[in-house]
Parts: C-alpha cells; sequence; structure tokens
C-alpha cells in the first residue's frame, strides 16, 4: 500500500508514452487486466487488518478510476491522431468540389400531386385522414357486414385493442361528411395497409378515395368526371367502360375499364390481350352509408370511387414492378428526377 503512489505515476506515465493504439492496450493490461498490477493490489487486502481494509479498498478504486479515465483520455486522442493521418494522405482540399446533385419527387407523389391537381380543377377538395382507424370509420359506417372478408386477420393489420391500419382511404369520406356534411366533393389520397406482398402488391401502398355528395348526382355525373380524369391523367384519348360489380358502400357499383395505354386498345400481354385495363371500382353511395355519416338520405344523393395511385403511376411510367417504388434503389429513382 505504501508504494501505491509510485505505481500509479509510474502507469500514468506509461500511459502517455503510448504511441499506438496497440501500446496502450497492452499498457491497459498490464495495469488494468486480472493479473494487472493494480488488480494484484486488491487481492493483497486480504492481508491487511479489517480495520484498515475500508481505506485501503477506496484508495485502491480510486488510483483505478484516475488510471482508466487516462487510458480512456489517451485512447480518444490515438484514435482522432490516427484518422487524421489517413485523411491527410487521401484527401486533397485543393481540389474543386463536386457539389450536391438535385433531388427529385418520388414518382409515386409525382403521380399523387398530379391527380389532387386534376381534381381540384374539377372541384373537389383535398380531405385527409388518420392511417391508424377504429371498425366504425373503416368498416361498420361503410356498411360492411360483420363476417365480411375484409374484417379478417389475414387481409387486415390489427391492433391488441381493436384499432387497426386503415384498408382504404374510404374511412377519410366518412370523416369528412360528419365533419362538413353535404353538399360534398372531396378526394382523400393517402397510404393504406393489407396483408398482401407480390410484384403487383404491397403490405402498404397508396389509393385515392373520391367522393361528391349532394342533389341530383347521378351516376351519369360520375361516369364524366372519371372519363375526363383518365384522359387528363395520361394526357391522351381513351375509351372507358363500366362493368357491374358489388362494393358494401356503393349500390348500384361497377369496376372502371379504360384501353390499354401501351397498345391503345389492341391487346397485348399488359392487358392480357383483351385491350382493357382494370382501374379503378365505383358506384353511387349507399344511403346506409349516407345515414352513418349523418346526411339525409332522402334529400342527397353521392357518387364514390377509389383507385390506386400506385398503380396509376406504373402505367404512367411504364414500369412492371410495384417492388421498385419502395427498393430505394437510386438508379430507378433518378429516372423520375426533373430538371
Amino acid at each position: 500500500m505504501q508504494d501505491l503512489e509510485s505505481l500509479v505515476t509510474h502507469a500514468l506515465g506509461e500511459v502517455a508514452a503510448c504511441a499506438t493504439l496497440a501500446q496502450l492496450d497492452e499498457a491497459r493490461v498490464r495495469w488494468l487486466g486480472k493479473k494487472g498490477a493494480l488488480t494484484e493490489q486488491l487481492k493483497s487486502l486480504g492481508a491487511l487488518p479489517a480495520a484498515e481494509r475500508p481505506a485501503a479498498g477506496q484508495r485502491i478504486n480510486e488510483v483505478k478510476e484516475r488510471l482508466q479515465a487516462a487510458i480512456e483520455a489517451r485512447r480518444a486522442g490515438l484514435t482522432r491522431a490516427e484518422i487524421e493521418r489517413e485523411l491527410a494522405g487521401r484527401i486533397d482540399v485543393t481540389l474543386p468540389g463536386r457539389g450536391e446533385r438535385r433531388g427529385g419527387l418520388h414518382p409515386v407523389t409525382q403521380a399523387r400531386l398530379r391527380i389532387e391537381t386534376l381534381f381540384r380543377r374539377a372541384g373537389f377538395d383535398v380531405a385527409t385522414g388518420p392511417e391508424i382507424e377504429d371498425d366504425f370509420h373503416n368498416f361498420e359506417a361503410l356498411n360492411f357486414p360483420p363476417n365480411h372478408p375484409a374484417r379478417a386477420m389475414h387481409d387486415t393489420f390489427y391492433f391488441p385493442d381493436g384499432r387497426l391500419l386503415r384498408t382504404h382511404t374510404s374511412p377519410v369520406q366518412i370523416r369528412a361528411m360528419l365533419s362538413q356534411g353535404a353538399p360534398i366533393a372531396v378526394v382523400a389520397p393517402g397510404r393504406v395497409y393489407r396483408c398482401d406482398s407480390d410484384m403487383t402488391h404491397s403490405p402498404m401502398f397508396h389509393q385515392l378515395e373520391g367522393l361528391k355528395v349532394g342533389e341530383s348526382v347521378s351516376f351519369a355525373n360520375m361516369k364524366a368526371v372519371l372519363h375526363g380524369f383518365l384522359q387528363a391523367f395520361f394526357e391522351r384519348d381513351l375509351a372507358m367502360r363500366l362493368r357491374p360489380s358489388y362494393f358494401p358502400f356503393t349500390e348500384p357499383s361497377a369496376e372502371v375499364d379504360m384501353s390499354c395505354v401501351f397498345c391503345e386498345g389492341k391487346g397485348c400481354r399488359t392487358c392480357k390481350h383483351t385491350g382493357w385495363l382494370e382501374i379503378a371500382g365505383c358506384g353511387m353511395v349507399h344511403p346506409n352509408v349516407l345515414m352513418a355519416s349523418g346526411v339525409d338520405a332522402e334529400r342527397y344523393t353521392g357518387y364514390a370511387f377509389g383507385m390506386g395511385i400506385d398503380r396509376l403511376a406504373m402505367l404512367r411510367y411504364g414500369v412492371n414492378d410495384l417492388r421498385l417504388f419502395f427498393e430505394s434503389d437510386l438508379r430507378f429513382l433518378e429516372q423520375f428526377r426533373t430538371l
């Protein structure tokens, strides 16, 4: 114990003299390792009288802390010096700067913004809502029966408290009608979630819902709006047809097909040689949905439609695999960068 101060003085001097990280690690082991000099001092406490052990142990621990702090400080200095040596040999600060390349909007974002602009010009407002929804807004208010397959776990992401990740942006329509009433005309673009993943489906994707409610709103109004939108979005003349279908929240309901943008309706691999591409679902808003949203179904009628923004982007830009949009491959994304 009498030599403790001289030991720490010697140890601190040795640490300060270390010129490399390897030398510093050797010094650490020599002084603080399992068989190090200070560790041996701790082992010798048993030979001291019981009354002297606490004070002696405290002194040794203080010395260890001083030495450990000195080792860490020296390690930081040696690491910094090594980095500076490496940089000095690799970087020529006299070279002209390369600058930064300008980024660009994601192709799906470009498609969404274009869709919003077109519908705003047609008199629609853009509405948003939460991505974590409850059963009422996502299913019940939209006239989904309790046993509907869309409610099943294999299709919907549920939280333990019963809430869920919205499976469509239709809940935004419910919230808009509850808060604004009728008449109303809104589109609701946003992220939605379903348990599905392949080259044409993603667990997270982007969807657009449209809603117009007012007096004397008809199926013909909806058809004209959709046809005009598709031609404006793709910037070409397109044929459009409606096929009878079923959705819980609309009656009557229809699927929307447009002439293939790749073969112009002649038939190709993309349209499976039919000349048509399915692009959306639509229909007249079911009276039960209007009533659940606080709208007088005797006075007002309305139409609704839904389409995938990702699919529209794929068709507009000629992308054949949905997963390319979400893999963050700069070689792919740079193709959509605008000047």
